[in-house]
């Protein structure tokens, strides 16, 4: 007979924030043992496929434990590399099943955008926690949604920005924090891809959310965040398009300027229309250094002003970050990639779009 469930009541956000990361007998058992944590992939498509896949089978306190897929092709396809049971696979309107699952601890959601709430929601009311690719929603509502029922059912949220784990990223911020060149005053960052096929779901606005600037532009927004080390206080934006016919429901080029408290200035850039932008550049009062490649999923590297290279060994950033969230999850530790983090993300991008629309800048609350 399956475990009965808390409804998920209407409660304000303040009740919520005050909720205690719950700490069961089965979680303490597994960090006490050094188990390795069950994660189920909600979302069969291209990037669970290629890299988070692969990467489980290299993290160190991770394992693959559960599907979650609407094609029964794409769960074939899985069961039969990775040995995933019967029992751990799961439709999406049935993930509540989870609940009655020891083998899955967290769930990492790898569906379109605008479905990261629903499925995030539906992970947490069953007991797991929940790591979402980004952006983790297209709105600030939505991602509050998904942090509340976290918090609710006690359940850790996280948002998948694996440049936060790369070295060439973590050498940049203590290059900014421990004031190597003194303090930032420009920065340069730019995230392009063509984005290819005309009907896929990245181009359709109710399943995106938006175009370039949310797929890849983020990547360049969060780098001028984390290394700053401050919140955007102002924005402004221009959008353009080249084909309106391919990229009718979303943004096909946007370049935008904030500045931050501490005086710092930041350009960025997206689009969807060309390869080529990948950079990453912080001016200093006494030099400067940069990341070209600044977000593949190796390769990234860069130079300094004083003719130092910023070359380290690639890792999978894919495991690094799962690891780290598993080990968050087992030591009961805050994420650096909280889902308030991917919140105050979404806000800005929000931010960005507004700017664009109405051709005037603006200023961003807290």
């Amino acid at each position: 007979m399956a475990k009965s469930r808390r409804r998920f009541p209407a409660q304000t956000a303040a009740t919520l924030a005050a909720a205690p990361f719950i700490s069961t007998t089965a979680t303490r058992a597994k960090a006490q043992a050094s188990r390795r944590l069950g994660v189920a992939l909600c979302g069969l498509g291209s990037l669970s496929e290629h890299q988070i896949a692969p990467a489980l089978q290299k993290t160190r306190h991770c394992r693959l434990a559960g599907l979650v897929s609407g094609t029964p092709a794409s769960v074939a396809k899985f069961q039969a590399k990775y040995g995933v049971p019967d029992r751990s696979v799961y439709g999406y309107d049935d993930m509540q099943r989870m609940a009655d699952n020891p083998d899955i601890d967290i769930v990492y959601v790898v569906t379109p955008n605008a479905l990261h709430a629903e499925h995030t929601i539906r992970a947490a009311r069953a007991g797991k926690h929940v790591f979402c690719e980004k952006p983790l929603e297209i709105s600030v509502e939505r991602c509050q949604s998904m942090i509340d029922a976290c918090r609710y059912a006690g359940r850790l949220l996280g948002t998948g920005y694996r440049c936060q784990y790369d070295p060439h990223h973590l050498e940049c911020i203590r290059l900014v924090r421990e004031r190597v060149f003194g303090a930032p005053v420009i920065l340069q960052a730019g995230f392009a891809i063509d984005v290819g096929r005309p009907d896929q779901w990245r181009l359709q606005h109710a399943l995106a959310g938006g175009g370039a600037l949310m797929d890849v532009g983020i990547y360049a927004l969060k780098a001028t965040r984390y290394l700053t080390g401050e919140e955007p206080v102002v924005v402004s934006a221009l959008e353009t398009k080249t084909d309106p016919v391919k990229f009718a429901e979303v943004d096909e080029s946007m370049a935008w300027t904030m500045r931050f408290p501490g005086g710092a200035i930041a350009h960025c850039s997206t689009s969807y229309r060309i390869d080529g932008i990948r950079n990453l550049r912080v001016d200093a009062e006494r030099g400067w250094f940069e990341l070209d490649p600044a977000y593949f999923y190796d390769g990234n590297h860069g130079r300094r002003s004083d003719g130092i290279e910023i070359r380290h060994p690639a890792i999978d950033l894919f495991a690094a970050e799962l690891d780290d969230f598993a080990q968050c999850i087992l030591e009961q530790r805050p994420s650096k990639v909280s889902g308030e983090e991917g919140l105050r993300d979404v806000r800005i991008l929000q931010a960005i779009y507004e700017s664009a629309r109405t051709g005037r800048a603006v200023e961003i609350g807290g």
